[in-house]
């Protein structure tokens, strides 16, 4: 597989995974968190898709196109190690769904990276949240939810919070 198959498969898996977990959450109170903007895109489309739900954007600095960046009041620059438990004193446990695609191209690191934040993740999703991941999540007590249509597996995973 070329590395633009890999590239089309997660693009089209996090709109699929995304979407779907918008319509399930689409009648549940809360804010939604996406863990790195990059230049934007999914933040883009959660925009699209969630409105008119408040999306609150962690990332280490703006790189994004100006039509893809949160306002000011909704964006929390820092490293995500500092700024989710910040969210999590500022928040609680309340965030309806929470997306992140923030590996690399090494599938071990990403998964050393992804060990290490579902710790800070796991406590901010409020009961019944969803957390929409391009890597595979180590939560305690979370379901893993089948994927939805158009998803293709191992290139986005959706966890639902006990309720």
């Amino acid at each position: 597989m070329s590395r633009l198959d890999m590239f089309i498969d997660r693009m089209v898996s996090q709109r699929a995974c995304i979407d779907h977990a918008a319509a399930l959450l689409a009648d549940v109170a809360g804010p939604a968190f996406e863990l790195g903007l990059g230049n934007g895109r999914t933040y883009h489309h959660m925009r699209k898709v969630l409105d008119p739900r408040d999306i609150y954007v962690f990332e280490r600095a703006v790189a994004a196109h100006p039509d893809s960046t949160p306002p000011d009041d909704r964006l929390i620059l820092g490293d995500v190690f500092e700024t989710l438990p910040q969210a999590l004193d500022r928040f609680g446990p309340t965030a309806v769904l929470i997306h992140a695609d923030l590996g690399g191209h090494n599938r071990a690191k990403n998964d050393v990276f992804a060990r290490s934040i579902s710790p800070y993740v796991q406590p901010l999703l409020a009961p019944g949240g969803l957390m929409v991941s391009s890597d595979q999540m180590y939560f305690d007590g979370f379901e893993e939810l089948p994927l939805p249509e158009h998803a293709v597996p191992g290139r986005c995973f959706i966890y639902r919070a006990p309720r």
